[in-house]
């Protein structure tokens, strides 16, 4: 597996695998890997023949007061993991490299992005258009692979692709789970063994809100009070928010249409720990 540090290595890389006829895909991440990370670069290696992973804790998606000193980073290990799972590349520039001296250029995605994470962490989704346009241009990827936990994220890529023209195909890969349900993330390890139990809540709120939905429930608030019923159940649980919404759009009707997709999503805190996830369901046809 190739160790890339450098933007221009990277392009100079990237250029003689398209010379080469060969199909890329790029995998972004911060680092820190677990399963739903690896499950992504598998995926990647079945859309391309040259999967290039990025490894970058992007200062300029996190709010002042967040977590981005303490986010957990191990690269030895991740460059282990990369190469085991079949990644051919390693992208891991040093926030010099993406962010010189003298740089001012943000890339913001309006609408999509102002709504959920885009209300509760300033910036967040700006950083994040930012730093997926760099990657894109360093890596120069035919397919884009992200993940469904973070929806509103898939959204914001989207939106990129289309509006400036990018031509890459993105892909959307499922949410991997923990056996008890609880979403994977870098994240997780901050939980305590208490938390770490309490925290299928998540979960366990967004399928009752499924289930309900896949019934025939089209009306948003009942959908969004199924899912605060159970998460009620964990008085430490600090809600940002619990939503229903169109899965594209995150419009957030009353009533929902019949055979409409519905995204349903959650944030929360316990503890020091803030967690997000989501459920996709499409409601039955009349």
């Amino acid at each position: 597996m190739e160790f890339i540090t450098t933007v221009q290595q990277m392009q100079r890389y990237a250029e003689q695998q398209r010379c080469r006829g060969r199909r890329i895909a790029v995998v972004p991440t911060m680092g820190y890997l677990h399963e739903g990370h690896l499950s992504l670069i598998r995926l990647a290696r079945q859309h391309a023949e040259v999967v290039i992973t990025t490894l970058f804790v992007n200062p300029t998606q996190f709010a002042p007061g967040e977590d981005y000193e303490r986010y957990p980073r191990d690269l030895e290990r991740d460059r282990r993991l990369c190469a085991e799972a079949g990644s051919d590349a390693l992208f891991a520039p040093s926030v010099e490299e993406m962010y010189p001296g003298g740089y001012t250029t943000r890339v913001s995605v309006l609408g999509i992005s102002q709504k959920f994470e885009g209300q509760f962490r300033a910036g967040h989704f700006d950083g994040v258009a930012t730093i997926v346009t760099k990657l894109f241009l360093a890596t120069k990827p035919h397919v884009a692979v992200f993940g469904q936990k973070d929806w509103q994220q898939t959204l914001v890529v989207r939106q990129l692709i289309r509006d400036l023209n990018f031509d890459i195909e993105l892909v959307v890969a499922p949410t991997v789970r923990e056996p008890d349900g609880l979403a994977m993330s870098s994240r997780n390890v901050y939980l305590s063994p208490q938390e770490r139990q309490q925290a299928t809540v998540l979960y366990r709120a967004l399928r009752a809100a499924a289930e309900r939905a896949a019934a025939g429930e089209r009306r948003r608030r009942e959908l969004v009070a199924a899912m605060e019923a159970v998460l009620r159940e964990v008085p430490a649980l600090v809600l940002d928010y619990a939503a229903a919404a169109d899965a594209y759009t995150l419009e957030e009707p009353e009533l929902f249409a019949p055979g409409q997709e519905v995204v349903l999503l959650v944030a929360a805190r316990l503890g020091q720990t803030r967690l997000i996830d989501n459920e996709r369901v499409r409601l039955p046809e009349e």
